[in-house]
């Protein structure tokens, strides 16, 4: 799905981000450009990233 309609960018290409590093929404602006014209993607751009970030420490505590 369409996060940043400005810069044409994908709910997939966050969640690659992510797994490239990308922490905050700061980073995904750097690398991405998200939430670089009129900011309305921001709140969805945080959700996508933190939902992802949190499925990753999920599964990192389940290799344990």
């Amino acid at each position: 799905m369409y996060v940043c309609i400005c810069n044409a960018i994908t709910d997939h290409e966050i969640r690659k981000a992510a797994d490239l590093g990308a922490r905050s929404l700061d980073d995904l602006s750097s690398s991405l450009g998200v939430a670089t014209c009129c900011r309305r993607c921001a709140d969805c751009a945080r959700c996508v990233l933190d939902e992802h970030l949190a499925t990753q420490a999920c599964a990192a505590a389940g290799d344990d």
